[in-house]
């Protein structure tokens, strides 16, 4: 319960926060209405006074009181009992004064007017640069969409676009600029960049606007007009949560937050972890977190609004915060961020990767370094940022009606990308109603094909990846394994023969009736992601045979199941044998070895087929070892088909993991061979450092592996930050090869990163200067070999003819001798009696 004298602030900051900023461009419109209206103190205009900013060709103006059988419950609000409405596409045209960031406000209410029933209406809204709603339907009730976007034009022009067969309606509209410093250039990132840049370009919906442990606050209560809502239905376990409020001792310091950032009713209350402030619950260790709905495939800015009105002056509060399962502030101190003063309002702001799911959680735990556990949070902002082309909605559902004439009209763009979209879908559907005609009867409910419809019978295979693969029962990779053999091996899936859990499920180890060592991995049937990494998994791992990628065995499809079964790796996972394990530690020449075992597999994938294929999830974690420590790739689930010959990338939406993820395809969503190389360049540093590649628990300079390693490479000094288990047992040269490598490997810019091929060569010369020593080699120091040593292999100036015609050969068949250690080819190039 808040104060009396909260109370009364709050009614105080009513009157005051209104004169904290005065907007250049300030339009509020009382769509098809007849009369001006005051809501708050803010006067939204009749429509007939905004029609000068309108081209439509028509004027249907909706009243909620004409008598109609509607459907929905009557507003009270005057700012809802009007709507205009169009059937064809129409448009505002708005002056703008003061070129910027803009808030658009559109509020929409539905109810029946003559044959316009508004819950039935389809239809998109887009300015001269974004769409901001595709395939939009106002509920049954309030809707109000917010946008932040920057307007860089004389004009805004915000275009209404019914879908075909329906009409576009609005209640009200506003447009108002906002001041310049409330959305900053840059943003941190959880991408390896570290940093989101151009801010200011991009277009903002707001998600969420949440007053933690305080009451709503309503618009006019806000200097930039801003609603916020409390944060009791986003907590997922509100017991864990306490509200605190000090509203009046709130303080903005200079160059800080202000109360256009947020105002005093928002960083003067606050939700903190329900502990007892006398240090009686001194061994509490949980988390308060809110969840909030999101769409997939989006990036998200996030704002967490803080002011310490928790602690006292006598002790320091550390805390931890979460973006879903990462710690992005972890021992986070406030003290050091506003000059060690209480109640001092703060804030951050985050980017987040694209969402891979349809829920974002925002967590906040105690420190083990914190005098006393407890955490806290004011205030949090959640938006949604707009994707690569420009829209805030899925491309799939914006509208595609004819255009008007706009020399940057993003409905016939998008009508295109749709036209073009539908016809590749037909010729799909034919091609597929053609292949699977004789097998009409044996359809599964499931989307996929399974890889044989019976345990001896063979299936042609085609993808997009060759022109078809005929396996059989026979090959060890194409029989259906009944559900009850699984069972069977695998004790009935028994929990003590879990060696891994992952995105799409549990993996078991197994072991079949004729003693066959078995992986088996369980993914969930009604999981749409599990579906597609399952139809991709099977795609891929059906066509590729290769002694450096895990072999998948077969599949089951029985009881609505989703299993794949792999060849068991006795050794499980690199990641397990570098560190936060009991196994013992791999010599230099393993590691080397492993990580030529695994450029292998992947120069395969990139080079086998007229596309390359990309893993497009390298990390240790999915390059497996079997009992001799040999390497093979695994987990295809993410994997794709690489751009045609006349493309140089695949526009595509970002996946991969944290710390591995190349940063361009993260900034720019166009994805090519050259993201693995990335991915593995992190790998290399990972296998030479043996630890995370992300550390929350590091000091801030060495959260990030490869940041932290590239600065000790450029420095010359990598042998500074190796694992200690290796000093003194790496060769000098070899180390400087494998660094070099590694750091090519992460250049900024995907042209500049070699390729699997030429990592593969280089890493194959780290091992000979580990294992010989070269007298007066005159490219002993040379930090080009990644050049000198591509599979072309332009200059052989110091090898004699046979010897060259050795490595041209080897170099132009590297998938017939992925069984054939490259040392032996490599011999000849390092050893001085070759040369």
């Amino acid at each position: 319960m808040l104060s009396l004298h909260s109370f009364l602030f709050i009614l105080m900051m009513g009157f005051l926060c209104v004169s904290g900023f005065t907007p250049t461009d300030n339009y509020l419109i009382n769509c098809g209405s007849s009369k001006d209206i005051n809501i708050g103190n803010r006067v939204f205009v009749a429509d007939k006074s905004a029609t000068k900013f309108l081209s439509t060709s028509q004027d249907i103006l909706a009243d909620i009181i004409t008598p109609s059988n509607s459907i929905t419950k009557s507003n009270d609000s005057p700012l809802y009992q009007t709507a205009r409405i169009f059937t064809q596409k129409s448009s505002y045209k708005l002056p703008i004064a003061k070129s910027g960031r803009h808030w658009i406000r559109l509020y929409f209410y539905p109810f029946v007017y003559k044959t316009y029933d508004m819950s039935l209406s389809r239809f998109s809204i887009s300015t001269q640069q974004n769409v901001l709603l595709g395939n939009f339907s106002p509920k049954n009730n309030v809707t109000v969409k917010e946008f932040s976007v920057n307007v860089t034009t004389k004009d805004l022009v915000i275009m209404f676009s019914p879908l075909s067969y329906s009409f576009a309606y609005i209640n009200a509209l506003e447009v108002m600029s906002v001041p310049d410093s409330l959305i900053t250039e840059d943003a941190s990132t959880f991408d390896p960049s570290g940093v989101f840049s151009n801010m200011y370009a991009q277009a903002l919906e707001t998600v969420a606007r949440v007053n933690m442990g305080g009451p709503a606050v309503s618009f006019e209560n806000d200097t930039l007009w801003r609603n916020w809502v409390t944060d009791r239905s986003y907590l997922t376990q509100p017991d864990f949560a306490k509200s605190v409020s000090k509203i009046g001792s709130v303080k903005y310091p200079s160059g800080g937050a202000t109360s256009d950032i947020a105002p005093q009713t928002v960083y003067g209350t606050a939700t903190k972890m329900n502990v007892d402030a006398s240090g009686n619950d001194a061994s509490a260790n949980f988390n308060v977190t809110w969840a909030f709905d999101v769409e997939q495939g989006f990036q998200y800015f996030i704002r967490l609004h803080l002011c310490d009105i928790v602690a006292t002056a006598a002790n320091q509060l550390l805390f931890n915060i979460y973006v879903d399962s990462l710690n992005v502030a972890a021992d986070f101190d406030l003290s050091s961020k506003v000059q060690s003063r209480l109640a001092n309002a703060y804030y951050m702001d985050f980017v987040t990767p694209p969402a891979n799911s349809n829920k974002i959680s925002i967590s906040i735990g105690p420190s083990s370094k914190s005098s006393y556990p407890d955490a806290f949070l004011n205030g949090l902002e959640l938006l949604k940022l707009n994707n690569s082309w420009g829209s805030l909605a899925d491309v799939s559902s914006v509208p595609t009606s004819s255009s008007s004439g706009s020399k940057k009209n993003i409905g016939v763009i998008v009508g295109v990308i749709i036209g073009i979209t539908l016809i590749l879908l037909m010729v799909g559907v034919l091609f597929c109603m053609h292949r699977r005609r004789k097998q009409e009867q044996l359809r599964l409910s499931k989307s996929w094909v399974p890889l044989s419809t019976t345990g001896g019978m063979s299936h042609t295979m085609g993808s997009k990846y060759s022109n078809g693969t005929t396996i059989s029962a026979a090959s060890n990779m194409s029989y259906r394994i009944p559900f009850v053999a699984l069972q069977e091996a695998t004790k009935n899936f028994n929990e003590s023969l879990v060696i891994g859990i992952g995105g799409f499920g549990k993996v078991f180890k197994g072991v079949l009736s004729d003693g066959t060592k078995i992986a088996v991995k369980r993914g969930n049937p009604s999981s749409q992601q599990g579906l597609r990494e399952f139809q991709t998994e099977i795609e891929m791992l059906s066509q590729f045979r290769h002694r450096h990628l895990v072999s998948l065995i077969g599949y089951c499809d029985e009881k609505n199941e989703m299993i794949l079964v792999y060849e068991y790796m006795e050794n499980g996972t690199l990641k397990g044998h570098l560190y936060n394990s009991d196994m013992p530690s791999m010599s230099w020449k393993q590691r080397l070895e492993i990580c030529i075992g695994s450029a292998r597999g992947l120069h395969y994938l990139h080079t086998s087929y007229a596309k390359a294929v990309i893993h497009r999830d390298v990390k240790s974690a999915n390059i497996l070892l079997d009992e001799n420590l040999m390497a093979k790739v695994a987990d295809f689930g993410l994997s794709k088909a690489g751009p045609e010959l006349d493309q140089t990338h695949v526009s595509t939406a970002v996946k991969g993991s944290f710390g591995y993820l190349d940063p361009e395809y993260f900034r720019r969503q166009q994805l090519t061979e050259k993201s693995d190389v990335y991915s593995f360049g992190v790998v290399l540093f990972e296998v030479l450092c043996a630890r995370p590649v992300i550390d929350p628990s590091l000091p801030r300079e060495m959260v990030n592996l490869a940041e932290w390693a590239m600065k000790w490479q450029k420095k010359g000094q990598l042998e500074q930050i190796i694992d200690p288990k290796l000093a003194g047992k790496i060769r000098p040269d070899s180390l400087r090869k494998f660094g070099e490598t590694a750091e090519k490997c992460l250049a900024d810019f995907g042209v500049d990163r070699p390729s699997m091929g030429d990592v593969l060569w280089n890493l194959e010369y780290a091992l000979q200067l580990q294992e010989a020593v070269i007298q007066d080699d005159p490219d002993e120091n040379s930090s080009n070999l990644i050049g000198e040593l591509s599979p072309q292999v332009n200059d052989f100036s110091h090898v004699d003819a046979a010897t060259a015609s050795t490595v041209r050969f080897a170099a132009s068949n590297l998938d017939d001798l992925s069984g054939v250690s490259m040392s032996k080819v490599f011999s000849q190039l390092v050893k001085s009696e070759g040369r």
